[in-house]
């Protein structure tokens, strides 16, 4: 390899992070010499698609339990009235704002689980975020999350293909980080592949070998660096090709959560490779004059999921999708002084897909009455659906992902 200048190294990994963060990077420099299978295959056209709502969404004002008084009681000032919901029984609502969703249950497209959490749940963004990506208990600390443990449970023995779990952003969550193989995060395939165009990362992309370097770490780091810029040049391709092959014309909501979803839809209609994509909504921490910020944000969510489903039906995917949507916690069932809410535990969870195998309200209504210090009680771990979503719709050793076993369900 020659020599390059600080710029030229710099600029390098710039590309290589767009995939992978550096520590991950010197982690697995050790295992690189491992093989990785397609595991397209292995999931017979299946695909996921993960939408977390960022920043706690208040759950009991998404799907609102308006039949409960207590629900009134703790909400004089933000608990939505008559007016302001679509029923689905006596005591379930949509938030009004959510008419997209309210005609995908109708159409049996989707289901939902109420007060889904952890045990010690942990109030931080941050750190229930990383609990949620990693998978792991309120005492654990990961640094590989969910979908990358299993790219590397899958991907054995096929060369590296990044572009099978794809994070609609610019940078990686932790999701989608393994030890062994890694997502990829592109915000906008042509960026990417404009910027793994460049003739420095080409030419060194070219330029490689694979060597046995045996014990030589830094060597190791070196080839390490050359198989991820080799592999995310790949994967730059193969999406902006992708991305050029269909043109979805549903109109989405005119939002950047809108843009994401409708580039998910015409990649998967273009036939991409990609199993897992991920996407997020910000902007859910009300805790000042919610419901004008949180129905703002309900509405480009549902009404984009509704195009994203009707794109998908069009074009014969919808019932090889399922899509799981949580937040990292819920609020607290008490409203605030600024009519808002605090951060909270439990929340609701909500799955949409053609080929639902349960449909609607999975379980008991969130308890308002027997509260923990004003916080819901968790009912369902979130791992639970986890190891259903990798046990029973992509076809793989749930417990090799999550590190044990946990209950699986029947919706799919």
């Amino acid at each position: 390899m020659g020599t390059y200048s600080r710029k030229d190294f710099l600029r390098l990994s710039g590309l290589a992070s767009a995939s992978l963060l550096l520590p991950n990077f010197l982690k697995a420099a050790a295992e690189a010499d491992v093989q990785r299978k397609l595991l397209a295959g292995n999931t017979n056209g299946r695909i996921l698609v993960v939408i977390q709502l960022s920043g706690g969404n208040d759950g009991l004002n998404t799907l609102v339990p308006f039949g409960d008084d207590l629900y009134h009681s703790n909400r004089p000032g933000i608990g939505l009235k008559a007016n302001d919901i679509i029923t689905i029984d006596k005591h379930f609502a949509f938030n009004g704002v959510m008419k997209g969703l309210a005609d995908l249950h109708n159409a049996g497209h989707l289901a939902m689980f109420n007060s889904v959490g952890y045990p010690n749940p942990n109030r931080s963004h941050f750190r229930s975020t990383d609990i949620w990506q990693s998978a792991s208990g309120a005492d654990q600390n990961w640094s590989t999350g969910w979908i990358g443990r299993y790219l590397d449970s899958c991907c054995m023995g096929q060369p590296q293909k990044p572009h099978l779990a794809l994070e609609v952003d610019e940078v990686l969550s932790m999701a989608l980080k393994g030890n062994i193989n890694s997502g990829i995060a592109a915000g906008n395939p042509k960026r990417l592949y404009n910027l793994s165009n460049d003739k420095l990362v080409r030419n060194v992309s070219a330029a490689y070998v694979p060597h046995d370097h045996g014990h030589e770490h830094d060597e190791h780091n070196v080839e390490y660096l050359h198989k991820t810029l080799a592999s995310t040049i790949q994967s730059a391709d193969y999406l902006h090709t992708h991305a050029d092959g269909f043109r979805s014309k549903r109109i989405y909501p005119q939002h950047e959560f809108g843009r994401q979803m409708k580039m998910i839809a015409e990649l998967i209609r273009a036939e991409s490779e990609t199993v897992i994509y991920y996407v997020s909504l910000p902007g859910f921490d009300t805790h000042v004059s919610q419901n004008g910020q949180q129905n703002r944000l309900l509405n480009v969510y549902s009404d984009a999921l509704k195009q994203f489903a009707e794109d998908l039906k069009e074009g014969g995917r919808w019932d090889d999708t399922v899509v799981m949507t949580f937040s990292e916690f819920g609020r607290r069932v008490k409203q605030n002084a600024g009519k808002g809410t605090d951060h909270g535990t439990a929340n609701v969870l909500f799955l949409a897909g053609g080929s639902l195998q349960q449909k609607g309200i999975l379980n008991e209504a969130p308890d308002l009455k027997n509260l923990d210090n004003g916080d819901l009680i968790y009912k369902v771990d979130f791992r639970e659906v986890y190891a259903t979503l990798l046990e029973k719709w992509l076809k793989t050793d749930a417990e090799k992902v999550l590190g044990g076993p946990f209950k699986l369900w029947d919706f799919v």
